[in-house]
């Protein structure tokens, strides 16, 4: 224990004081973090090789699975990567509501920004491959937006960048 790294490492992870009464739902926001990771780093890698032209995107996801060396491996870890953060993510808010984290209003709070944050990364990762099940997604959850009194139908033309879904949506939601 004399290397400083080691001494670092040693008070962090093992003589950490913790409380007696700490269980397992504490995990979740660490396993969020590596999920996060994982996200980050896959993404990274697939965006690589994805192409945001709607004659081309369907084809470029293929081209990942079929023709990179392990695309297959990065687009199915990236896809249940994704699940299993929504997993960890939806398992750490009902930890937070079962303890009454919900008391700290301010963190509470950006919790929620958080979520609605990260729920509509999601939708726009979703949107990427751009098959029927992607296409008609994204029109159908951003025509939920014309609801809005007012200015409903022109942030939904704003977001698509014209007046239907095309490749403006699918730059915008790429980039």
């Amino acid at each position: 224990k004399s290397h400083p790294l080691l001494k670092i490492i040693n008070s962090s992870f093992i003589d950490l004081p913790t409380p007696s009464s700490i269980s397992s739902w504490w995990n979740f926001g660490s396993l969020l973090g590596i999920c996060l990771a994982i996200q980050i780093l896959t993404g990274l890698f697939l965006a690589m090789h994805y192409t945001s032209d709607t004659m081309t995107a369907f084809s470029s996801v293929t081209h990942i699975c079929r023709d990179v060396n392990y695309g297959w491996v990065l687009r199915y870890l990236h896809a249940n990567g994704a699940s299993m953060f929504f997993i960890c993510l939806y398992l750490h808010i009902g930890r937070g509501l079962y303890y009454g984290s919900y008391m700290y209003k301010e963190t509470w709070n950006i919790g929620v920004i958080l979520l609605f944050t990260v729920m509509a990364t999601a939708f726009m990762g979703y949107v990427l491959p751009w098959g029927q099940m992607s296409f008609w997604g994204a029109t159908v959850i951003t025509n939920l937006l014309s609801a809005i009194p007012y200015i409903g139908t022109s942030l939904v033309e704003w977001i698509w960048g014209g007046f239907s879904v095309d490749k403006a949506t699918l730059t915008r939601f790429f980039a």
